[in-house]
C-alpha cells in the first residue's frame, strides 16, 4: 500500500523548504491542530480557542494560505471569513535530500517531538481517570533492531500504510467520519538509526 492518497487534501508532499520552515512554528501548528479538530474557524474564533489575539491569527493564518496549509472556507455572510485546512497529513522524507531541506525538516521534526511530549506528559497526568482500553493501547513503546535500509523502508510503509486507512476513512476535520465515542489520537512516529558500530 503507497502512502499517498489518491486525495491531495488527506496528504500533502512538502518538497519546499520555505513551505516547510513556514509550517515550523507553534502557533501555526496550533492553528492547523484546531482547524483538523473543529473545521472551519474565523480568526476571531481560532484566536478565542488558543487564547491569542486575533491580529496574531489572523497573521498565521495568511503565511499558513500562503504555502497552501489553509484556505478560505464559505462563510454565512460576507463579514464572515473562516478558513479551512488544504491537507489534512503532510510528509517530508524527499525534502531531507538537500541540506536546506533537511535544515528545515529537522526544525520542525524537533518542534513536533516536543510537542508529542508535552501531550504525554499531559496523558499520563488524566490517564488515571480514562478507560483501561485507552490506557493499555497508549503511552510510549521501545524496540531497538537491526535492520537493512531496505528493510526499514518496507516497515515504515506497513506502519504507513495501516496509518494511512484510518486517515483516508476519517479525514482529521471531518466530524461526520468519527465513529461515536472516538477520541483524538495523536500518534508520533520517531525512527532513528544509531550511529555504526566499530570492531
Amino acid at each position: 500500500m503507497s502512502l499517498e492518497s489518491e486525495d491531495p487534501r488527506r496528504r500533502r508532499l512538502l518538497d519546499d523548504p520555505l513551505a516547510i520552515r513556514a509550517m515550523a512554528h507553534p502557533v501555526r501548528l496550533d492553528l492547523q491542530a484546531l482547524l483538523g479538530k473543529e473545521g472551519p474557524l474565523t480568526a476571531a474564533d481560532a484566536a478565542r480557542r488558543l487564547g491569542i489575539s486575533q491580529a496574531l491569527a489572523s497573521h498565521h493564518l495568511r503565511q499558513l494560505a500562503k504555502y497552501d496549509f489553509v484556505e478560505p472556507a464559505p462563510g454565512k455572510d460576507n463579514r464572515e471569513r473562516p478558513w479551512r485546512l488544504v491537507s489534512t497529513s503532510q510528509t517530508w522524507r524527499s525534502a531531507r535530500l538537500t541540506s536546506e531541506g533537511a535544515a528545515a525538516a529537522d526544525i520542525l521534526e524537533q518542534l513536533i517531538a516536543e510537542r508529542a511530549l508535552n501531550n504525554l506528559t499531559d496523558w499520563q497526568q488524566r490517564r488515571r481517570s480514562e478507560p483501561d482500553v485507552l490506557v493499555e493501547n497508549s503511552g510510549i513503546s521501545h524496540t531497538g533492531i537491526y535492520l537493512t535500509g531496505e528493510e526499514l523502508a518496507e516497515l515504515e510503509e506497513q506502519i504507513g500504510g495501516l496509518l494511512q486507512r484510518y486517515v483516508d476513512e476519517r479525514p482529521i476535520d471531518d466530524k461526520s467520519t468519527r465513529p461515536a465515542g472516538s477520541r483524538l489520537i495523536d500518534i508520533t512516529r520517531i525512527v532513528s538509526v544509531l550511529p555504526e558500530e566499530t570492531p
